[in-house]
């Protein structure tokens, strides 16, 4: 017979597993923030580097924005695939004991 609901969040692999995914999503999190707000912080701080002119139409402003949003996206595939190959396998092999 299986585990009830209360067994299962009290074991130790459900709380290995929760604690797991709040450390990659802290961390992932953490990199967005100092990405994004790291970006925020270098307009107030220092537009006149931003303001430079690379080739004859931009500034660097845009290509480093554009950087902090693709920069974004690879945090979101870093944890997509970390939850496709660590996660969801687990969270399937404990939903199995209930």
């Amino acid at each position: 017979m299986g585990k009830t609901a209360k067994e299962m969040v009290e074991s130790a692999d459900f709380k290995r597993l929760v604690s797991k995914r709040w450390t990659v999503s802290l961390i992932l999190l953490a990199a967005c923030f100092i990405t994004y707000y790291g970006y925020i912080l270098l307009i107030a701080v220092d537009k006149s580097f931003l303001a430079q002119k690379i080739g004859t139409h931009t500034t660097l402003g845009i290509p480093i924005g554009v950087a902090v949003i693709v920069i974004n996206w690879i945090l979101t595939v870093i944890y997509v695939i970390w939850a496709n190959n660590n996660y969801d396998g687990e969270v399937k092999r404990l939903k199995e004991q209930l």
